[in-house]
């Protein structure tokens, strides 16, 4: 194995252990220095470079020497890795052979959160059946598994639920309750979390060191859990057993620092934003996930807005925002529009805060943030209509746009639910169906449609009368099929838009639905019959007291008709004759009311007919006031009302 290696270096590595890394990278630069073509010491100095952790080293060294690049590929693609630079190792990965290259390729996708291509790697790895590598390689699909349900990747079909394998090591335990909380399922993924502890604190192949690394993350992540469950007293008190200084990297030392802060009962936003900024910079080989630093960035300005910095978060939120020029939804460009319009604001709500955004909106036509945050606020202020009118102006813009893109922006699922949330308010029902059907002609020829959305189209569409609207539906449907044909919902509603083109097709997917007489098996039919429809309480009440006052029908069902007394008719009343459906309004309120003719208007002021020709003069008239003057009249301590005489006259 030594053989062609420098006497030296050979020898030093026979008699060198595994631990020897600093010796043997020291022999290494000796040597190279009076022989640096030496590609066998290179190499075991790029080795020596990795296990000691100086990958940047490692990396540059590799890059400096010429010819080496070729010859380490692996050890190159695993140092790019650990430096940061995720994608130009996956891509050097996938052009190598062997396990060690699929290794380092799955773990830079799934930091690139490109969950399907190591979800395949790690299935691949799985079947060559390495007894060595399976718990490892268990552990790692829980963890791309978690982290494509926090994306919002996962197929609904697809996901693995706890099974019993996953409560047997702590670190299963831990992937699992990550992939409840991906789910929302936060009861079941505190449970989860206690489990890992337990599992974690009586492990026997860890240290008292190492089981303290491994249960803060684990304690921060129960923390969150607690936050979201409302259980702020455990919360806080779990809190107070968290010490994020003590974490080894700097991303779980952030989210432990950002959650003990949200835990604390007493927030002081000037304290809170002391202790947010004392975590040093992560650096770019532990750099968050975009569903941890959203989140994150997004208080961090929460915190800057209650601390009164709007000028700076105005000027560092514009360059995001001027940076994108075209209509985008990109998380961290909406982030930055929805604080730069709250920056403007300055604490402002309501129509105050409309007045000052508008003018952002003249500049931005297109930024989708600021409208929606717009929306928001016309909405809170009860303005609905011009929230519609907003997004309606729009999706005008984007549909008469010629780049694609911007099309499939005009229907997002997220702008397409906002639009139909709106009509919903304002109970436009045909135009909820409208949008939908527009959305599903959009999507339905393209391979990347949102499924949820074409589902709802196709449920809306269904409803209608119009045949066009049914063939839609039939078509969609189709789609859905192909692309999910296990999902129930999707086999119903195709079965319900073929029901009348082919019974054959149908029939076989009818099949594969829950049967009528299965659904029904636990309702008694005799019960409903006789117990008929149901009563408000108050009558069932009155009936049980036999209080009720009405008079039951006769047994021959002959109901003779009610008797009118006659003193409670008019007196020109005709039974021939059709009443007058407005018999009940005052005269003067009748559709065919008219003033008699020739009769004078009444006297102003009750004075005489003769007006003031010959009569005595009403003062109270005023009549030299000038026209919208108001009259200020003073009350004297008796009540009466008089005029108050100007100074020195009398």
């Amino acid at each position: 194995m030594f053989a062609s290696l420098p006497s030296t270096l050979s020898s030093l590595l026979q008699t060198s252990t595994l631990e020897d890394h600093e010796q043997i990278l020291s022999e290494c630069s000796k040597t190279l220095k009076s022989n640096g073509s030496d590609i066998g010491t290179q190499h075991v100095k790029v080795v020596a470079l990795l296990k000691l952790d100086r990958y940047e080293d490692a990396v540059k060294f590799i890059e400096e020497t010429a010819g080496l690049k070729n010859k380490v590929e692996l050890e190159y693609a695993y140092a790019l890795y650990k430096t940061g630079r995720l994608k130009e190792a996956a891509e050097l990965a996938a052009t190598i052979k062997g396990r060690g290259a699929q290794h380092v390729e799955a773990q830079a996708r799934y930091r690139l959160e490109d969950s399907a291509i190591p979800s395949e790697l790690y299935k691949r790895l799985r079947s060559q059946k390495l007894d060595s590598e399976q718990y490892d390689l268990r552990v790692n699909q829980g963890a791309i598994d978690a982290q494509a349900q926090w994306l919002g990747l996962a197929d609904a079909q697809s996901i693995r639920r706890v099974g019993r394998e996953d409560l047997e090591a702590f670190e299963t335990a831990y992937n699992a309750a990550c992939g409840s909380i991906g789910r929302g399922e936060y009861g079941q993924a505190e449970v989860l979390l206690k489990r890992a502890k337990e599992l974690c604190k009586h492990s026997d192949d860890l240290t008292d060191q190492q089981k303290a690394d491994e249960l803060l993350p684990i304690s921060v992540q129960q923390l969150f859990v607690l936050l979201c469950l409302g259980k702020m007293a455990e919360a806080e008190n779990l809190a107070g057993e968290i010490n994020a200084a003590d974490a080894s990297d700097l991303s779980t030392r952030r989210i432990g620092q950002n959650n003990v802060l949200l835990a604390s009962s007493v927030f002081n936003p000037f304290l809170a934003h002391k202790a947010f900024h004392e975590t040093p910079k992560i650096p770019p080989n532990d750099r968050l996930f975009s569903y941890q630093s959203i989140p994150l960035e997004s208080n961090r300005i929460t915190i800057d807005l209650q601390t009164f910095k709007f000028d700076g978060i105005a000027s560092s939120t514009s360059k995001t925002t001027k940076g994108s020029t075209s209509p985008s939804i990109s998380p961290d460009v909406l982030l930055a529009s929805y604080f730069n319009a709250a920056a403007h604001a300055k604490t402002e709500t309501g129509k105050p805060a409309i007045r000052k955004i508008l003018p952002l909106l003249a500049k931005r036509p297109n930024d989708i943030g600021l409208i929606i945050t717009l929306v928001q606020l016309y909405v809170v202020s009860g303005d609905t209509t011009s929230a519609v009118e907003l997004v309606e102006t729009l999706f005008k813009r984007l549909e008469m746009s010629v780049a694609e893109g911007e099309r499939d922006i005009r229907f997002n699922p997220m702008l397409v639910s906002l639009m139909i949330s709106l009509y919903q308010v304002r109970g436009q029902k045909d135009h909820v169906k409208q949008e939908l059907a527009k959305a599903a002609v959009h999507w339905r020829t393209k391979s990347s449609a949102p499924m949820s959305l074409l589902t709802a189209a196709g449920v809306s569409l269904l409803e209608s009368q119009s045949e066009e609207d049914a063939k839609l539906a039939s078509d969609i449907f189709t789609k859905l099929r192909e692309q999910q044909p296990n999902d129930k919902a999707t086999i119903a509603g195709y079965v319900a838009s073929h029901a009348q083109d082919d019974e054959a097709v149908v029939g076989a997917d009818a099949d594969k639905l829950t049967g009528t007489a299965e659904l029904i098996r636990n309702i008694d039919i005799d019960l409903l019959e006789n117990t008929g429809i149901p009563q408000s309480s108050n009558a069932l009440t009155i009936a049980q007291l036999g209080r009720t006052r009405k008079r039951g029908a006769p047994a021959g069902g002959n109901l003779k008709p009610k008797r009118i007394r006659k003193s409670r008719l008019p007196k020109d009343y005709d039974e021939s004759k059709k009443p007058d459906p407005e018999r009940w309004l005052p005269m003067r309120d009748r559709s065919y009311y008219r003033p008699p003719k020739g009769k004078k208007k009444g006297k102003r002021g009750g004075g005489s007919d003769d007006r003031t020709q010959g009569g005595a003069v009403d003062e109270s008239l005023n009549v030299d006031a000038k026209p919208g003057a108001a009259a200020v009249v003073t009350a004297s301590a008796g009540g009466a009302n008089k005029k108050k005489k100007g100074k020195g006259k009398k």
